[in-house]
């Protein structure tokens, strides 16, 4: 008779409740219920954010070396001292590219048909003719190769209708990202009084690029065929990605006014660097005094690495789902920079947070929860962390099998 009632219970429980029950008490359905946390165990290393003496005597009027793990900044000098971007202001221009690419407002296909008036830009062109149409991808690598005036001028027409309406934009996106000491008053950076920023706020726009790849991308490209007839061949400006390994972005700048400027970014041996030197005045010393910069820089830290990008992490249980358990892996790799000097010591720890159970149907890359970075017990960066493979809702079979399977496990 008892054995009976337990399986007539674990029918019932099979089509009503079902198995979830036995796991884990109100598990996180993504419809707002909160799981407590699974924490990891975190790794540890020490470190520090102390250096060595600095980089010695950059030859710029303003510069700055950032972290932009964490926005902090490792040197700088005159970092919020007004200065003309000249075509550093293309790294903004496609910034807002690419956020109305990502806000689903534009696509990198869609033809962008040249105007009268971008074919009249000159300095740095690609010849564009009137009436003459690329996708958007391929002028935003005119502008990222060989920092094409017209091209320039012909996306920010085609975004937003006209150049000023563009230049609105980038205003307030400069704004969004608090940046105090910049004003644009074209897409372009050809010489005007009222096109400004600072070393400081160059750097955080380079931040703010490097969470779209598609910008290194770009800009790390050497060498570009735009048109076959005529032959059109575009060669970067930056010469950082044959001098400097590691090099994949960003932007040089020059005018008469500015002088020579470059925004960079660098990455070796997974420690990610941004640079911005302004108002250099010797021949390529906005490539020289940037490699200074890094070169010191990567004597004075690197990277720890806790998890590769798409690193299994754990693996959590799966509520009436056809397995029982999924993988959970990383979006990115999970690090920090740490110090190389002796004695110089700081915390770096990981923490991952996942809930206790996800409910079947799950879908693969599926944002179940996140690794922290701490610095010395304060978070300096989230990684999130998804469902390796999907994994569909269990037939009722499947179901009453499991239930008839515990309860007979719980009574043993």
């Amino acid at each position: 008779m008892q054995k009976l009632t337990a399986i007539l219970l674990a029918l019932l429980l099979a089509l009503g409740v079902g198995p979830g029950f036995l796991l884990a008490a109100d598990p996180a359905d993504g419809a707002g219920n909160e799981a407590a946390p699974v924490t990891g165990q975190p790794g540890e290393v020490q470190a520090t954010a102390g250096a060595a003496a600095g980089p010695g005597d950059i030859n710029a009027k303003g510069a700055i070396l950032m972290d932009p793990q964490t926005g902090e900044i490792l040197w700088e000098k005159n970092s919020h001292a007004h200065y003309y971007p000249a075509s550093m202001t293309k790294l903004m221009t496609m910034v807002v590219a690419m956020d109305m690419v990502a806000n689903g407002q534009a696509t990198l296909d869609e033809p962008v048909q040249v105007s009268e008036r971008a074919e009249s830009f000159g300095g740095s062109e690609v010849f564009l003719a009137v009436g003459e149409t690329f996708p958007l991808e391929q002028m935003l690598i005119a502008i990222a190769v060989a920092s094409a005036n017209d091209a320039a001028v012909a996306v920010a027409e085609h975004l937003a209708g006209s150049e000023e309406a563009f230049v609105a934009m980038m205003n307030a996106k400069a704004k969004e990202l608090g940046l105090k000491d910049t004003h644009f008053a074209n897409c372009h950076g050809l010489h005007d009084e009222q096109n400004y920023t600072s070393a400081y706020d160059m750097a955080v726009i380079a931040r703010y690029a490097l969470k779209y790849p598609k910008i290194r991308e770009w800009t790390s490209i050497k060498r570009y065929t735009l048109r076959k007839d005529p032959l059109t061949i575009l060669d970067t400006t930056n010469k950082m990605l044959y001098w400097y390994p590691g090099t994949d972005g960003f932007k040089t700048g020059f005018t008469d006014a500015a002088g020579l400027n470059l925004v960079s970014t660098v990455e070796r041996d997974g420690l990610r660097l941004v640079a911005v030197v302004m108002g250099v005045e010797t021949p390529q010393g906005h490539f020289t005094e940037s490699m200074k910069l890094y070169n010191w820089a990567f004597k004075q830290w690197a990277f720890k690495e806790f998890y590769g990008p798409g690193q299994v992490v754990a693996s959590i249980p799966v509520g009436k789902g056809q397995v029982e358990q999924v993988k959970i892996v990383t979006t990115g790799k999970v690090g920090a920079r740490i110090s190389r000097l002796r004695g110089k010591a700081e915390g770096v720890t990981t923490k991952v947070e996942l809930p206790g159970i996800v409910n079947a149907p799950v879908k693969e890359g599926q944002v179940v929860g996140q690794v922290l970075v701490l610095r010395d017990g304060q978070v300096i960066d989230r990684v999130q962390l998804v469902t390796q493979q999907k994994v569909a809702k269990a037939s009722l079979g499947q179901e009453i099998l499991r239930v008839i399977r515990a309860v007979f496990t719980i009574r043993q």
